[in-house]
């Protein structure tokens, strides 16, 4: 669908500003796809950077209503996993598991398949199926010496699973093997291969540093406002986040 010029552009600020602030600003980012969606609900871009914004905010149901919309006027197959997690994020694991098995991961390409394992190991865990979760996340990928953009966050969901299970010399070779893949520190795996090493992180700064940072009164101030557009739409405040720990981030098994 084409817009009139002025408006894609209005529509294509509010997007930047998602882009940029998802990843440290969430709740903002959501704002500006809130506004983004209010001018162009019929762009399947528009639709899918909602859903993202949804997503990075815990709003899952949010988020998967805007996948499908986004699916429906694509006909892709790229949103499979991340709607597949959205399923856990709600709640429903065995649907994710059905997911899982559709036809549409075959035509998934390997990034997408590899997530699509993780979200399912991650949906086996959600079952207190923990061994189950570990033989899903061994194949092939897992196996390869080659470190690809998703090596890492294998490596480390699969550390994981096998500490879950109790099988912590098999944990610490892979939270090993996860720093080694991890060079832009993605994951927290030197830290838990510390822990398993018995390794005490001291605060060198001391007791009585803090107290001298509490004095100084936080700026409170923004410098930038949600980009409503031609259209004059405003931003709603965003929802509180759901309590639910993220379902891929926080353990890695998406």
């Amino acid at each position: 669908m084409s817009l009139p010029k002025t408006l894609a552009e209005d529509v294509a600020k509010n997007l930047v500003m998602v882009a940029q602030l998802i990843d440290e600003e969430p709740e903002q980012a959501y704002a500006y796809s809130r506004i983004a969606l209010r001018l162009a609900s019929r762009v399947a871009a528009v639709r899918e950077a909602a859903g993202f914004a949804a997503y990075a905010t815990q709003k899952y149901s949010e988020a998967l209503a805007e996948f499908r919309a986004a699916r429906r006027m694509t006909g892709g197959v790229d949103l499979w996993p991340v709607m597949a997690d959205c399923e856990r994020g709600l709640g429903r694991p065995e649907r994710a598991m059905a997911m899982a098995g559709e036809p549409e991961v075959l035509k998934l390409d390997k990034a997408g398949q590899v997530e699509m394992r993780l979200v399912a190991a991650g949906a086996r865990r959600d079952m207190g199926q923990i061994e189950a979760a570990i033989v899903t996340l061994q194949g092939p990928e897992l196996a390869s010496h080659a470190i690809q953009p998703w090596t890492a966050r294998l490596r480390y969901a699969y550390a994981d699973a096998l500490l879950s299970a109790g099988r912590e010399e098999e944990a610490r070779e892979w939270f090993g093997k996860t720093v080694e893949a991890d060079k832009d520190g993605a994951t927290d795996a030197s830290d838990r291969l510390a822990e398993l090493d018995g390794v005490e992180f001291v605060d060198a700064m001391g007791e009585d540093e803090p107290e001298a940072a509490a004095d100084t009164e936080p700026d409170t101030g923004s410098d930038t406002e949600p980009d409503t557009g031609s259209g004059g739409a405003s931003a709603e405040s965003p929802a509180e986040a759901d309590s639910r720990p993220e379902p891929g981030a926080a353990d890695d098994n998406r």
